[in-house]
């Protein structure tokens, strides 16, 4: 169950903050939990894991093949590994580790990448994985998680321990902005539904949730009923939803921070041309690799705003 913030407002937790926290919680009581970094303890924030669990926590360093490995390795003595590194290391720098030590070879492994998209700001085009998505669902029986606020990730978080299989998290490490209340759950390969609207339908995840909510309001105003769902699971995604909601609105906009090519728009366009197949225009970085620059600067360059998503919503109803 969850209930959506009455305003959106900055989460006072960091994203980092609640993935530690919720490790930190899981391994009092669950011995099997490792957590593997790739010279990015501090970055990650799982410096307290790392002082409170020593002999559970291994620094990699800036060797990530190796570091999924590792915890292939350690899924096979029956640990839960929880692999830490920048998204572009944490996908595709790893993908073939990613695809034979742990997939194929049908282990229990998590991987967090994080600063996706946008988020890596000044550590700009080489650190900034608009494709990491894209690389990874292509892998079999993966599973593809993008939480939108510390709520939603401190609940997937504390899921994977007793869930087999490989799980990609796709994390915003620093800030975010407050759209679940605490205490929320949440149902892994199932969308959440965060407000109901009539004309067309926003799909987003992650940092985009957010950025959907104020559409939808700014829409309102315009006389357009916009519904808008939080997708923080993009394999498997949830097709009953993506039909529940293309029959019932005939528009769908997505919104990802990620290319359109490959990311959250293609897996609902996919979904939605074999039950109920609608106009859908996609919010996202059209083919694009990253730059330097603040957030803000960035989220506007590549046109990831509400005032971009609103303007989008518009021309899907058009198409109806």
């Amino acid at each position: 169950m969850f209930k959506v913030c009455a305003e959106l407002k900055n989460a006072e937790t960091l994203m980092r903050d609640a993935y530690c926290s919720a490790l930190m919680e899981m391994a009092k009581t669950d011995r099997r939990i490792v957590a593997l970094d790739a010279d990015l303890v501090s970055s990650s924030g799982m410096k307290p894991f790392f002082k409170a669990y020593p002999d559970r926590a291994i620094q990699c360093g800036i060797a990530e093949a190796n570091m999924i490995g590792v915890a292939a390795g350690l899924s096979l003595t029956g640990k839960v590994p929880f692999c830490h590194s920048f998204g572009p290391f944490a996908s595709r720098r790893v993908c073939d580790q990613i695809f034979i030590s742990a997939a194929y070879a049908r282990l229990n492994v998590r991987i967090v990448g994080s600063d996706p998209g946008v988020t890596a700001a000044y550590n700009g085009g080489t650190h900034m994985p608009f494709e990491d998505m894209a690389v990874l669902r292509a892998i079999p029986e993966i599973t593809l998680l993008e939480p939108c606020d510390p709520v939603c990730m401190a609940d997937l978080t504390r899921q994977l321990a007793d869930v087999y299989g490989v799980y990609y998290i796709r994390m915003a490490r620093k800030n975010a902005v407050a759209v679940y209340e605490p205490g929320s759950t949440f149902e892994i390969g199932k969308g959440n539904i965060l407000r109901n609207g009539t004309d067309v339908t926003i799909i987003a995840s992650g940092i985009m949730v957010a950025e959907a909510l104020k559409a939808a309001e700014k829409l309102a105003e315009e006389g357009v009923s916009a519904r808008v769902a939080d997708m923080f699971t993009w394999k498997p995604i949830d097709t009953a939803l993506i039909e529940r909601c293309a029959e019932e609105t005939g528009a769908f906009v997505t919104a990802e921070n990620h290319n359109v090519y490959g990311g959250l728009g293609s897996a609902v366009a996919e979904a939605a041309a074999k039950t109920s197949p609608v106009p859908i225009e996609m919010v996202g970085t059209d083919d694009r690799f990253g730059q330097v620059g603040t957030e803000a600067f960035l989220r506007a360059e590549y046109r990831l705003t509400a005032e971009h998503i609103a303007e989008a919503a518009k021309k899907a109803i058009e198409r109806k």
